[in-house]
């Protein structure tokens, strides 16, 4: 870890970590917080994953759509007008939409093989936007001279890196430019994100091998052929599933820094007390390996 215990972590001048943790328990909160109320840079991978990598097949996306409306297609091929997506921190809906959910096409999904496509290409995309972030670090100093940074990682960040591997090149830069902090949520926490889930479900990135999996078992499970599984259906299937299988992935990954819990980190309210949060989560670490 870059900061050995709490007082070199309060001592330090730049105070650098990457929040992970699945998503809806508080990453964005915290990192928000830092940003608006503190000296903190706020450096989201699914802002960058949409904007930097994949804001072409987004975009194209939503012009493939246009074009089935002939209204629509003669002013595009006119250039008469312009289709944009307005990504931002708080609205990933063009990220997750462009994902898509397989299974019928007259459900709203995409076929197995398209959805296969867009997941590795967002593989790719979650890589390369964590690798951008020592160079998004030197850029929060020299151009915008903030003292500190936050990065805003995805819920699929375990899905993209191997937390068993000392070599392994993300993990490697992540932790060698960053404290990891895991924020771990409990039973009560995990039923919760599947009744919000279950509720309003929302395309994921999974590990290819699980998707695969699971694809598989459910139509063994349903009896349905690829083109009638209902989209909604499957991905809500898979989630409660997708948490089981992310769960261990994060406790390694959580070997690579410090833990907060996500009942503490609700009710954070400002950047000293997240500061005294990971000071004392630091502290304890250290104690555990004594």
């Amino acid at each position: 870890m870059i900061y050995e215990n709490g007082n070199v972590w309060k001592a330090a001048k730049h105070k650098k970590v990457l929040l992970f943790a699945m998503s809806g328990l508080g990453k964005t909160h915290v990192s928000s917080m830092l940003r608006n109320d503190g000296d903190w840079f706020h450096y989201s991978v699914d802002y960058r994953i949409g904007t930097r990598y994949m804001g072409e097949h987004i975009v194209d996306n939503f012009k493939k759509a246009a074009m089935s409306v002939p209204f629509l297609a003669d002013l595009l091929r006119s250039d008469s007008i312009s289709i944009a997506s307005n990504i931002s921190f708080e609205n990933l809906a063009p990220l997750s939409t462009y994902l898509g959910k397989p299974g019928d096409v007259a459900r709203g999904g995409i076929p197995f093989d398209f959805y296969c496509k867009r997941q590795d290409q967002h593989h790719a995309a979650e890589q390369a936007a964590l690798l951008d972030t020592p160079a998004f670090i030197e850029r929060a100093q020299n151009l915008y001279d903030y003292q500190n940074f936050v990065c805003d990682s995805g819920g699929s960040i375990c899905e993209v890196v191997d937390p068993w591997d000392k070599t392994d090149q993300v993990m490697t830069s992540l932790s060698e430019n960053l404290l990891m902090v895991w924020i771990a949520g409990n039973e009560a926490h995990t039923s919760e994100l599947v009744r919000r889930f279950d509720k309003s479900p929302k395309p994921m990135c999974y590990q290819p091998a699980f998707l695969l999996s699971s694809w598989e078992k459910y139509q063994s499970e349903t009896g349905l052929s690829p083109d009638k599984v209902n989209p909604d259906d499957f991905i809500r299937w898979t989630y409660a599933r997708a948490l089981a299988h992310r769960q261990p992935r994060y406790v390694q990954m959580a070997q690579w820094g410090i833990t907060l819990q996500t009942d503490d980190v609700k009710n954070i309210y400002s950047p000293e007390y997240f500061e005294d949060l990971v000071a004392s989560a630091l502290d304890a670490k250290v104690e555990q390996s004594a």
